[in-house]
């Protein structure tokens, strides 16, 4: 029996995503032991907004540290989570079938976002959730909001935020589906890239790991995903440059529909576009597309987030 080491963060978000891959490797090749290594990331310790943060990667680099120390074998990361430039001797091995991608609205009384009063108060920890809140809902106050998914809904149900955004997918892992209150379209509410997506990462020089992680990959996530990223990786986009992408690929077996879109810091502008292609292209689709922002003037949207980022109240 071989015996491997996985990390993960020590949120119960991450333990679950993290119990699920065990178990689909343990149903694929049942001569395998896996023990759970918890990790405390720098993205967990500092409360701060993320829009605040310098860098790409704090929910992932210890843990992909521990990998490369061989402290861990391999780690289980949203893929949201991930940059796009790993560490160099570290690999994205697999990437198993993908949950809903949809952003989701939690409200104390039950009430949709076209129902909420004016002014409003509307929780969210993402930049693009908050643009996209406000170009559908201007007359809300939108206001940062960080901890776990279980301490955000308590903030809704004391009353410190009338409602809050957030993933499906996370609540769906924890059972929580019983708080949503309405489901967004991927289409008029944009995802991040990797949004509901799980990466299984380990170094790219232990062949018979890439082997038993690749038993559980699914090939259509594993391209809605290379598209998403690929995409961002031309237009460099990050917590504080937010990009809403979603690759989709159940709409015709051959084919995958990349949609993406970009807003200025204050919602007035955005740019929208879609590419597609066949499916085992998804790389090629992504690098298009993000070209395509490119030229329609992405870098100049972007430019007016950084006076905007001085003081999240002068951005909502």
């Amino acid at each position: 029996m071989r015996n491997y080491t996985v990390g993960t963060r020590r949120s119960r978000l991450a333990l679950e995503q993290t119990k699920s891959v065990v178990d689909l490797l343990k149903r694929s090749k049942r001569q395998t032991f896996i023990n759970i290594l918890k990790i405390s990331s720098s993205g967990d310790l500092d409360v701060r907004p993320l829009y605040t943060f310098d860098r790409k990667g704090i929910f992932e680099k210890e843990i992909d540290q521990a990998v490369i120390d061989g402290k861990a074998d391999f780690a289980v990361h949203s893929a949201k989570d991930v940059p796009t430039e790993l560490f160099s001797d570290l690999t994205l091995a697999s990437v198993p079938t993908r949950s809903v991608a949809n952003d989701i609205l939690i409200h104390r009384n039950g009430l949709k976002l076209n129902e909420l009063p004016s002014g409003a108060v509307v929780g969210t920890s993402s930049l693009r959730r908050a643009v996209q809140l406000l170009r559908m809902r201007p007359e809300l106050k939108v206001k940062p909001i960080r901890g776990n998914i279980e301490t955000r809904i308590k903030k809704v149900e004391t009353g410190a935020y009338d409602a809050i955004v957030l993933a499906q997918a996370g609540l769906d892992r924890l059972g929580l589906t019983k708080y949503i209150t309405e489901q967004f379209s991927v289409v008029d509410f944009v995802p991040a890239a990797g949004q509901g997506a799980l990466a299984l990462i380990c170094k790219n020089d232990r062949p018979e790991l890439l082997s038993l992680l690749r038993l559980i990959e699914d090939p259509r996530s594993r391209a809605e995903l290379e598209a998403e990223r690929n995409l961002l990786s031309v237009v460099e986009g990050g917590c504080k440059f937010p990009v809403g992408v979603i690759a989709l690929s159940d709409r015709d077996p051959d084919l995958l529909t990349l949609i993406a879109k970009v807003f200025s810091a204050d919602g007035s502008d955005q740019i929208f576009i879609t590419e597609k292609g066949r499916i085992e292209d998804a790389r090629s689709i992504g690098i298009k597309a993000g070209q395509r922002l490119l030229d329609e003037g992405v870098k100049d949207l972007s430019e007016s987030w950084e006076s905007a980022l001085k003081n999240w109240n002068n951005l909502v």
